[in-house]
């Protein structure tokens, strides 16, 4: 039987490196530290819902720790003049501190632009997530998400699945759409995956985007084919 496996995970040391990067020899630091960035990550997800927002990766050190959050719309998030930032960062202030209230550590959240938009998973998935919420045919946001991620040069294949109650339909199902390759089983194939959540009226609907950006080989530089 096959084993179905996140594409991140997958390619964790090969391509891909840790989101939380940190170590804790004590295992008290170590579950408040989990703990912690399950929450900041969590109240990330719903403070910048809409935003566009790829990944968030945190690095911690014994004096500070370090908030990296990746979009496609960074003058939104920052706001006018850093409002938006500025609030952020005293949210995520106060939440290290009934965390974790003996340790004091300062806070840097860096507001980092994604180039290519159409080329990570993440901002495709949220895409479709707003034309959906904008009360738009699925086949047709499907569709024109579709061509638009190919018509990057950088991309070699996209696939969408979407599942739940789509075009009003009284039973549950799920939707697929694909152009090119996507190798999931080959360790060099750069493929980027992310998935969300469409609230509509009748329910939620389920987004899974995979983007296939081309095979990397080590001993030729890096580069990709």
């Amino acid at each position: 039987m096959t084993h179905t496996v996140h594409p991140y995970a997958h390619r964790l040391g090969i391509l891909r490196d840790w989101k939380s990067r940190w170590f804790a020899r004590d295992p008290k630091k170590y579950r408040e530290y989990v703990r912690a960035d399950a929450m900041i990550r969590k109240l990330l997800k719903k403070r910048l819902r809409g935003n566009f927002v790829s990944s968030v990766d945190i690095e911690r050190s014994q004096k500070d720790i370090r908030i990296s959050v990746h979009t496609a719309r960074p003058g939104m998030v920052i706001g006018r003049s850093g409002e938006n930032a500025i609030k952020l960062k005293s949210e995520i202030q106060n939440l290290l501190k009934k965390v974790s209230p003996t340790e004091r550590l300062a806070l840097h959240l860096d507001v980092l632009e994604i180039r290519s938009p159409e080329s990570n998973a993440a901002v495709v998935a949220g895409m479709i997530v707003e034309g959906l919420e904008k009360r738009m045919p699925f086949r047709r946001v499907m569709k024109q998400t579709i061509d638009k991620v190919m018509a990057n040069r950088d991309v070699k294949g996209v696939k969408i699945s979407i599942s739940g109650m789509l075009g009003a339909a009284s039973m549950s199902r799920t939707e697929e759409l694909k152009r090119g390759r996507i190798p999931l089983q080959t360790f060099r194939a750069d493929i980027d995956y992310a998935d969300d959540e469409a609230r509509l009226p009748l329910g939620t609907i389920g987004i899974k985007v995979w983007v296939y950006l081309g095979d990397v080989f080590e001993e030729r530089g890096g580069g990709k084919q």
